[in-house]
């Protein structure tokens, strides 16, 4: 069941999606080479809990982190380690959440950590822009499948290949709600967009080929080919006069 918010809910949401957001920034603040992800991932959680936040992602469904840290090959769900070590050179995706007053945020960034290479360059500029052409075709009367098609078309077109067992997702009082938003799919498909829809757009792209395998410890997804990804994510509300990026600062 898809929920609708209410200005007044929307306003709440948006202040978790601000923290949220807040998050991501002290991480490209701080993330270098030589870090280990453990200590990035304490610095995160320790900046979501002195906004008066919880981590989102701490415990969820047995996760040990507060952020998802997923480097190079890595496509998501990275678990904090103190023996993962970030080196010159790496992508490293961020995937962070806060829980504020009800209401969750969720977004993701994938940095650049020192000189990357010409691909992982073009992979991370590719998804990014897929993200804001995903977000561009969320307007309200289009359909999920819209931004879906928007975020294929542009991905596969320069010749890189959207993850297809992660989607996106609706947000709000629960971290993952109906509908899924994939990344994949045909335009005028899908649940209607309305206003009120709190939605996570997440491109998740690899630079070879969309298989994955996830790792034995359960949670950690990584690329088939071993090949680099990259994941961006915006929480976006649906309003009568767009779609409204709800974690930006």
């Amino acid at each position: 069941m898809i929920a609708l918010k209410t200005k007044t809910e929307l306003a709440r949401m948006a202040d978790a999606c601000r923290i949220s957001a807040e998050v991501l920034l002290r991480a490209g603040e701080v993330i270098a080479a030589g870090m280990t992800t453990k200590e990035l991932d304490t610095i995160l959680r320790e900046y979501i809990l002195s906004c008066g936040a919880k981590p989102s992602f701490l415990g969820y469904g047995g996760f040990k982190g507060s952020a998802c840290i997923s480097i190079n090959d890595e496509v998501i769900h990275g678990i904090p380690s103190k023996k993962r070590v970030i080196a010159e050179g790496d992508i490293v995706s961020v995937d962070v959440g806060a829980y504020y007053r009800g209401y969750h945020g969720d977004n993701a960034y994938t940095y650049r950590v020192g000189e990357v290479g010409k691909e992982a360059d073009a992979l991370l500029s590719v998804t990014e822009e897929a993200l804001y052409r995903g977000i561009a075709a969320a307007q309200p009367g289009n359909r999920i499948g819209d931004i879906s098609a928007a975020v294929q078309g542009y991905v596969e077109s320069h010749g890189f290949a959207v993850v297809r067992q992660y989607v996106g997702h609706g947000v709000g009082q629960e971290l993952h709600e109906d509908p899924e938003v994939p990344n994949f799919g045909k335009a005028g498909h899908g649940p209607r967009l309305l206003p009120g829809m709190t939605i996570a757009i997440e491109p998740m792209v690899n630079a070879k080929g969309s298989g994955i395998r996830v790792l034995p410890d359960g949670w950690t997804v990584k690329t088939e080919s071993g090949s680099l990804s990259a994941h961006f994510e915006h929480t976006v509300a649906i309003t009568t006069s767009g779609p409204q990026i709800l974690t930006k600062v």
